[in-house]
């Protein structure tokens, strides 16, 4: 009896495994959350990118112009452990935009991988991307240990070398986090009216703004004076619109990284790459409406706990802080405001395929 018990066992185990082979190797379709989708499986790449789904193919409003100055361009990092939120960014984009054949994607990666490129391709057949290399040495000997270890990768520097990187026939730029879902048309957040500022995002005057320093900075007579005559407020660098021209000829770039470099000597802030900007650009930026970043969604940096929504319209989720919707969805212990991120979601996993 055991002995017929084990063989229906190994037989049922069989079984299963036959079942997951031939869901590896075989295209079905699928519809999630009304986004119409045909499922692609990839080949297993080495290093282990998730599969995803081909997004559909989204075509321009009539009203959309054809010439190079209707671009919106948008520049992104994309790293493997991201690529989930950065794949949903994209979707959210393109299913919300009244010309999507008009974005173009600047995407900034550490490595030059093959598998990368592939990805966004397969998922993405239709879409305008170029990918350039970030060389992470220009960094390195300039990064110190934040409160997260996730904010000292090099990548997540990587946006102080826009203007380094990015064709210089680019003039404006979208800088977005991959952690974020835009709903609403980024075509009007593209538009915004920069006044002849450098940058442009919103702003938050209610923060403590002098908890993003130490002590060490504040008591500093020299250091305490930098905010003298201007009336600095928190942005979150995540969500910025970034006049490439304005901050090449401005020497941007060299301005935060001397303070990075003040920083290794002496600990005058916490937080990654937020607080240079914040010293060179607080109190001098173009606000932009709340509605565009509808921030902290990932909690603190800390725990991740569950925040709810602020008031007010909304364009633009963003998952800053530790937890991630993605994680937090696998773990089946998902917050609300997650399951706003999910119909963008374009992963799929042998879990889910089961589920179906």
């Amino acid at each position: 009896m055991a002995l017929w018990r084990t063989s229906t066992l190994i037989a049922s185990l069989l079984g299963l495994l036959s079942f997951l082979l031939l869901h590896s190797t075989t295209t079905t379709t699928a519809t999630a959350a009304a986004i119409r989708v045909s499922t692609i499986i990839h080949n297993p790449s080495p290093m282990n990118l998730p599969i995803f789904l081909e997004a559909p193919a989204f075509r321009n409003g009539d009203t959309c112009g054809s010439k190079e100055s209707d671009r919106i361009h948008i520049a992104m990092t994309l790293d493997a452990n991201y690529l989930r939120g950065t794949m949903a960014a994209v979707l959210s984009m393109l299913q919300h935009s009244t010309c999507p054949e008009n974005l173009s994607f600047h995407f900034l990666c550490a490595h030059s991988d093959t598998e990368l490129v592939s990805s966004i391709k397969s998922t993405f057949p239709y879409l305008n991307f170029k990918i350039y290399r970030f060389d992470s040495n220009r960094v390195r000997g300039k990064i110190s240990k934040s409160i997260r270890q996730a904010l000292d990768q090099p990548l997540n520097y990587a946006r102080i070398y826009l203007s380094d990187i990015i064709p210089a026939d680019v003039k404006r730029v979208i800088y977005l986090d991959s952690d974020l879902v835009v709903v609403d048309d980024v075509g009007k957040l593209w538009d915004v009216d920069m006044e002849d500022k450098v940058l442009a995002a919103p702003e938050y005057c209610h923060a403590n703004f002098s908890l993003y320093f130490t002590n060490a900075f504040w008591s500093d007579p020299n250091l305490s004076k930098t905010f003298q005559g201007r009336n600095p407020c928190y942005f979150n660098t995540g969500v910025m619109v970034v006049d490439v021209d304005k901050w090449r000829r401005g020497g941007y770039t060299k301005k935060v990284e001397e303070w990075m470099v003040l920083q290794k000597q002496k600990r005058i802030y916490h937080l990654g790459s937020l607080p240079p900007f914040l010293l060179v650009l607080a109190g001098n930026i173009k606000a932009v409406d709340h509605r565009w970043n509808q921030h902290g969604l990932g909690g603190d940096n800390f725990e991740g706990k569950c925040r709810s929504l602020h008031p007010g319209p909304i364009s633009l989720l963003h998952w800053s802080g530790k937890g991630k919707p993605w994680l937090r969805l696998d773990s089946r212990k998902p917050c609300v405001v997650d399951h706003l991120w999910a119909p963008y979601d374009l992963y799929r996993s042998s879990r889910h395929f089961l589920e179906e």
